[in-house]
């Protein structure tokens, strides 16, 4: 996906198996944020800055989802956790981070392996990406305002 298209209508299913929708959202902004893994430390990190925020995220228009591969039953065990309150959405078939353009190569301690490319998506109230925010830029601590301070 590139800055200008619009994201994909179907979403997936987040943590209670509710299908979420892109027009479901229409009328605000959209931060789809794509992690690599529940309860990991810089994944953790990045939804807990997220969560700290996520008032300043309402009070602007935004809508916040977490996108990552793991099943509806690990994703309550971190909403729990971390008492997160958006919904993060389980795409345990990976076709959303397909569609995204986020499955990919990546090393990790040295070996190269596929896995999902921490990756932010912000999108207008049509859906339409207005940003990107790559792997590379991305810090976990302050994502929030990453995305807040444009």
């Amino acid at each position: 996906m590139e800055v200008g298209q619009r994201l994909p209508e179907i979403l997936g299913k987040d943590q209670d198996g509710k299908e979420l929708k892109l027009s479901d959202f229409k009328g605000k902004k959209l931060v789809l944020y794509v992690y690599p893994k529940d309860s990991t430390p810089g994944c953790t990190t990045e939804a807990c800055n997220l969560r700290d925020n996520y008032e300043r995220f309402l009070s602007l228009g935004y809508v916040v989802i977490g996108v990552s591969i793991q099943d509806e039953s690990s994703h309550k065990k971190f909403i729990a956790k971390y008492q997160l309150p958006f919904p993060l959405i389980a795409d345990t078939e990976k076709k959303l981070v397909g569609e995204l353009g986020v499955w990919g190569e990546k090393k990790m301690y040295g070996k190269t392996v596929m896995g999902v490319l921490r990756t932010t998506f912000i999108a207008d109230e049509d859906g339409k990406i207005v940003r990107i925010i790559g792997p590379k830029e991305i810090k976990v601590k302050e994502h929030s305002t990453q995305i807040l301070d444009l």
